[in-house]
C-alpha cells in the first residue's frame, strides 16, 4: 500500500531531514485537527511514513467533520493502521479518552467562500475552535502543542519591507472584515499565550505563508493553485489583478519538515515564520507555471499596473527558523510546480 504512494520520494526526504526528531513519539499518541486539509494531509502522510519506516508504533487520532469524504479523498491514509478518525466539529467535539503526547491544531477554513460570505462564522470557528483544542490539550496532558498560524497576523506588509520578520509589531485593521482571517489567527495566538500562563502548556507557533505541492486546492483563491488549474484546462492563465504583488512559495514537503521540527524543537511561545524568501511578482509565477506545460498556455493579466504605486508584498523573513532550527527550503521552485502538476494529473487520470 505505502509503496504505491506517488509521494514516496518526497516522504523519504521528509524522514531523512527529521530522522532525529521522531524518537520522542515512539509508542505515543497524537491528536490532529485539520488533518484532512492541505497541511493536514502532509502531516498525516509524513507521520504514517515515519511510523512505518522507523517502527515507531505510534498512532494519530484525526478530528474531521466527515471521515467518509476523507476516505474518498485519500483512501490509503484512511486505511492506514496508525491513523484513526474522530468525527466532530472543532468547536464542540467530544474529548477522546486518555492522554496524548502531542496536539497539532491545523484546522482552518481560509480560501473558501466562508471567508468572504460568512466572516463572523469564520472568526467564531477559529477562536472557539482554538479554545476547545487548548482545553483538550490541557485535559490530555499534552507535552507538545503546535498551532499553525498565518503570516496574515502581520496585516499589510509595509512596501519598503522586503521580508517581514516575527518581530514586526504591525497588525490588520480590526474594523476591516477583509482581515478577519488574520485577526482570528491573532486571537488564536493570544489564547495560546493565555493557556501557557494559566495551565503551563508549551505552545509552538508556526506562522505559515504560501505553499505549493500535492494536495494544494486549485480553487481556493491561492494564486499559484489557480494558475495550475487554468493551465490544466488549457489556459489562458488568468491573473486577476495587475500581476505586481510579490509572493513566495515553499514546497509542501519542506512545509512538513518545518512543522515537525517546530513541534519537536521549537521554543514554546516564540513564533516562527514558515515559508520561502524567494519572492517574485505574481505575473512571474504565472510565467513559471506556463513554462511547465507544452505548449505554454497564454497568460491574461486583468489590469494594468499604475505607476508610482508600491507593489504589495506577502513574503516572510525566515531567519529565525534558519538560525535557531537549521531550517532551509530544499526544493527547486520549478520542480515543485512540476511535481504538483504531475500529482494533480495522476489523481484525475
Amino acid at each position: 500500500m505505502m509503496n504505491e504512494n506517488p509521494l514516496a520520494q518526497d516522504l523519504d526526504h521528509v524522514i531523512a531531514q527529521t530522522a532525529d526528531l521522531w524518537a520522542e513519539l515512539r509508542g505515543r499518541r497524537l491528536f490532529i485537527t485539520g488533518g484532512t486539509g492541505f497541511f493536514g494531509c502532509w502531516l498525516l502522510e509524513s507521520f504514517a511514513w515515519a511510523n512505518d519506516r522507523l517502527g515507531l508504533k505510534a498512532s494519530a487520532l484525526v478530528l474531521t467533520r466527515d471521515p467518509d469524504a476523507f476516505r474518498k479523498k485519500a483512501p490509503h491514509l484512511a486505511a492506514h493502521p496508525a491513523l484513526r478518525f474522530h468525527r466532530g466539529d472543532v468547536r464542540t467535539f467530544d474529548s477522546p479518552a486518555g492522554e496524548f503526547f502531542g496536539v497539532i491544531h491545523a484546522a482552518t477554513a481560509v480560501g473558501t467562500e466562508r471567508t468572504v460570505e460568512q466572516p463572523l462564522l469564520l472568526f467564531d470557528t477559529m477562536v472557539q475552535g482554538t479554545r476547545r483544542v487548548l482545553d483538550f490539550a490541557v485535559q490530555a496532558r499534552a507535552k507538545k502543542f503546535l498551532l499553525t498560524s498565518s503570516g496574515a497576523v502581520y496585516g499589510p506588509q509595509p512596501p519598503e519591507m522586503t521580508h517581514i520578520p516575527e518581530t514586526y509589531a504591525g497588525g490588520p485593521n480590526p474594523l476591516d472584515v477583509n482581515w478577519v482571517y488574520g485577526e482570528g489567527k491573532r486571537a488564536a495566538e493570544m489564547l495560546c499565550g493565555l493557556y501557557a500562563r494559566q495551565h503551563g502548556l508549551e505552545p509552538k507557533i508556526a506562522r505559515c505563508f504560501a505553499f505549493v505541492g500535492p494536495y494544494l486546492p486549485l480553487d481556493a483563491h491561492i494564486a499559484i493553485g489557480n494558475f495550475i488549474r487554468d493551465a490544466l484546462r488549457g489556459g489562458p492563465i488568468e491573473v486577476k489583478g495587475d500581476g505586481t504583488p510579490w509572493r513566495s512559495y515553499l514546497y509542501a514537503a519542506d512545509l512538513a519538515i518545518w512543522l515537525w521540527t517546530i513541534l519537536f524543537r521549537g521554543t514554546a511561545g516564540l513564533p516562527y515564520n514558515v515559508g520561502s524568501e524567494d519572492a517574485r511578482p505574481i505575473a512571474r509565477w504565472a510565467e513559471l507555471v506556463a513554462q511547465c506545460f507544452t505548449p505554454c498556455p497564454a497568460i491574461s493579466i486583468a489590469k494594468k499596473a499604475i505607476a508610482g504605486i508600491p507593489s504589495e508584498r506577502y513574503v516572510p523573513s525566515t531567519a529565525r527558523a534558519g538560525e535557531e532550527l537549521g531550517l532551509r527550503p530544499t526544493m527547486d521552485l520549478k520542480k515543485a510546480i512540476e511535481k504538483t502538476i504531475i500529482c494533480k494529473q495522476k489523481r484525475h487520470a
